[in-house]
């Protein structure tokens, strides 16, 4: 037996979070998370109190998955999606957002060379010594801990 929601669509056939979880290649905790922060709307009830999606979340999973790959927080996602954008293929705002966040990503590319090229120098200079006694790394550790608070 299965019961009749109406509109043609049984009980087995509801999109419920296991199913749109599985879809998707999502966890149903995250699932839960996502609707907790806003990014995906609360989906109806069943009188049982099982959450029936429409079709239309896959799509806004996909979106989200596919934003946090090319680097975005899920606060710029959830932006994006407040603009109505519904695919990481949409120029407009997708491509702003995306241009700040590679601006953003070549600065700490930036700072992690300089970095690099900081710690690289220090390990050159100290000529693998231990540290303990020698003159040149106990000069550098002033130069370490003022990195620190930077």
């Amino acid at each position: 037996m299965t019961l009749d929601y109406g509109q043609g669509c049984s009980v087995l056939e509801q999109m419920t979070i296991g199913r749109v979880a599985d879809a998707a290649g999502v966890s149903i905790d995250t699932m839960r998370f996502y609707e907790r922060q806003g990014l995906l709307a609360k989906p109806r009830r069943t009188i049982a109190g099982y959450r029936i999606y429409a079709d239309e979340v896959l799509d806004r999973l996909r979106f989200i998955q596919d934003a946090k790959q090319l680097g975005f927080s899920l606060r710029e996602i959830k932006d994006l999606l407040s603009l109505g954008v519904k695919s990481t293929a949409e120029c407009g705002p997708v491509t702003r957002k995306a241009e700040a966040k590679l601006a953003e990503m070549n600065d700490e590319i930036r700072r992690l060379q300089r970095m690099r090229r900081t710690l690289e120098k220090m390990v050159h200079d100290c000529g693998g010594c231990s540290g303990v006694r020698c003159a040149r790394c106990h000069s550098r550790r002033d130069v370490t801990a003022s990195m620190k608070l930077h």
